[in-house]
């Protein structure tokens, strides 16, 4: 697994042996940040269930101000801070080894705003979905223009409205989606 494009182009990142994590294809991170484009340049980046890192690294490389971390596995939060160390990455990461309710809470308390927020759950846990993206749904944490993302399989739905987010774009790609939500407008 490597950094696709940006200032760490190329280079290699780390992951856990077994199957204990699942990290996002190099083809479907391409096309992530293909469709984001510059709204991730200057952006506060949050990456929900982080696992090794890799599109949270991805976005600083591509010229995100800040990335947020969350994880609460600690083998993978581990990864994720040996991923950083190695491709130099200090004080624009920050590495939450917390359930990702708690650090929502937490980022909310210190009024953090993100403009991009990514959440890849396992895969199995479903109610992760939508209990995340209903918590995500009526946070502060989410700027007025901010896009949410979720991968999930591709034969998952998830829902078309969770608390004030609304599904805009889904996008196949093999056996995974991503779909992407923003605040819904006032009517």
């Amino acid at each position: 697994m490597r950094v696709i494009a940006g200032k760490y182009r190329s280079r290699a990142l780390r992951s856990l042996k077994g199957t204990k994590l699942r990290p996002t294809s190099d083809r479907l991170r391409e096309t992530l940040f293909n469709i984001l484009g510059p709204a991730v340049e200057r952006a506060t980046f949050v990456d929900l269930y982080a696992g090794t890192g890799a599109v949270g690294i991805e976005a600083l490389s591509r010229g995100a101000r800040h990335a947020v971390f969350v994880e609460q596995h600690a083998p993978a939060v581990a990864l994720v801070r040996k991923n950083l160390q190695s491709l130099g990455i200090g004080a624009e990461a920050e590495v939450l080894g917390l359930s990702v309710a708690r650090a929502i809470e937490r980022l909310e308390s210190r009024r953090v705003h993100a403009q991009v927020i990514f959440l890849d759950p396992p895969y199995a846990a479903d109610e992760e979905y939508e209990s995340t993206l209903e918590a995500l749904g009526e946070s502060a944490l989410v700027a007025p223009e901010a896009r949410v993302v979720v991968e999930h399989l591709r034969k998952r739905e998830l829902p078309e409205r969770a608390g004030n987010l609304e599904l805009v774009r889904v996008v196949e790609q093999g056996d995974a989606a991503l779909s992407f939500y923003r605040l819904a407008l006032a009517a």
